[in-house]
């Protein structure tokens, strides 16, 4: 990389873990290292520590008590426990799982694993812009459905789904709602109450804590087999020894991001709408995929016709700058995006798309660096291209 300085708007493939929050996980690294099921005061402390935080996550998306939640590896633990806990617990109820075409693929797996087992899956399509059928979702959701479990906004797409309604027809017909909010929880208000939310999976590492920590909020009154045996730890959900310093700043992340959400929702969202009145008005041919204001305040995904996102992105690293051509956990294919084919976008289309998600870090500076640099990139790369047409090379 030849430039200077460095632009990181990649932070959907992760986070920096938050100065203070990294401040409270240090003595769990050092001096109170205990093991929480330890009587003697070690233990008690660490035992103390994670009620602390469980609190803490509970009160982020409003859950009834802080027992509702347990503590897990991270997202995609928790989609594969609440999916596979979930449904395995009532099959008596039915054996149809219900989700959509845009799902991640911690939600698409698991449940690719289960038609091998005997279940059945549905995927309820989307809109052009990444948002659920209401109505095909009402109609697929019957006596034979044991569970429905929907992203609440996509990451890719940055589209926010109309979760109350989704919850309303499928509490209508007496199912289970699973919800995936990774890419949302710390993001945007959640209330898991007032939606009507039977499970929901949440990451550290998405709202500025640390890596390898995540949770699953689980309804009262709600039955769920767990995928570990071991010890009995988390209500018996999740055995194993906790991930206390993780916990810990999982729980000051929670906190933290509560109560600077507004401030920082108003600061991205003015970020987020200059970057893409920038992008997709300095070139023709370019378009902002997702929702076009129903999305997340620091998602930017747009698609240039004629080129690829993987060469954009090598093309922006030369210069300093961090992007995604979709999401981190499906980097390693070079097939298009099922997200991005979902809303009826061609394979040559969806090859063209970027991704460029923001922080707490992100400036305006940032904004209009990559504003600047995108016309020449594009440009050169349609150059190369044998999809230009003629009247758009030089």
């Amino acid at each position: 990389m030849s430039a200077q300085k460095l632009i990181n708007l990649d932070y959907a493939a992760g986070k920096p873990v938050d100065p203070r929050v990294k401040e409270v996980m240090l003595p769990y690294l050092e001096k109170s290292f205990g093991n929480p099921s330890s009587l003697h005061h070690l233990g008690q402390e660490a035992k103390t520590a994670i009620s602390q935080a469980r609190k803490q996550v509970a009160e982020l998306i409003n859950a009834e008590k802080p027992e509702n939640i347990i503590f897990t590896s991270g997202a995609t633990e928790s989609n594969n426990l609440a999916i596979k806990g979930l449904v395995n617990r009532y099959k008596d109820q039915g054996t149809k799982i219900l989700t959509s075409k845009v799902e991640h693929m911690s939600i698409v797996n698991p449940i690719k694993y289960l038609t091998t087992k005997g279940f059945e899956s549905i995927l309820i399509p989307v809109d052009k812009y990444g948002v659920l059928d209401l109505k095909a979702l009402d109609k697929e959701v019957d006596e034979k459905t044991v569970l429905v479990t929907i992203t609440y906004a996509n990451s890719e797409l940055g589209t926010i789904e109309p979760i109350k309604e989704i919850s309303r027809i499928v509490h209508e017909k007496n199912k289970i709602l699973h919800v995936d909010a990774t890419a949302a929880a710390g993001q945007v208000p959640i209330d898991v109450q007032d939606l009507g939310i039977d499970a929901l999976t949440i990451s550290s590492n998405d709202m500025y804590g640390p890596k390898g920590v995540g949770a699953l909020y689980v309804r009262e009154g709600l039955r769920i087999e767990p995928l570990l045996h071991g010890g009995g730890q988390e209500k018996g959900l999740r055995s194993g020894t906790e991930n206390i310093p993780g916990i810990v700043g999982f729980g000051k992340a929670a906190e933290i991001s509560k109560q600077e959400m507004q401030t920082n929702i108003i600061k991205l969202t003015k970020l987020r709408d200059r970057l893409i009145e920038g992008l997709v008005n300095s070139l023709p041919y370019t378009y902002l995929n997702g929702h076009p204001t129903n999305r997340l305040p620091d998602n930017v995904s747009v698609r240039y016709s004629f080129v690829e996102g993987e060469s954009i992105l090598l093309s922006l690293d030369v210069d300093g700058v961090l992007v995604s051509s979709g999401s981190a956990c499906a980097s390693k294919t070079l097939e298009p995006s099922h997200v991005l084919l979902a809303t009826g976008l061609k394979h040559e289309e969806a090859h063209g798309s970027i991704m460029f998600t923001l922080s707490r870090e992100s400036c305006t500076e940032d904004i209009e660096y990559v504003i600047g640099l995108m016309p020449n990139i594009i440009n050169r790369l349609r150059d190369m291209s044998p999809l230009t047409p003629k009247e758009l090379k030089k």
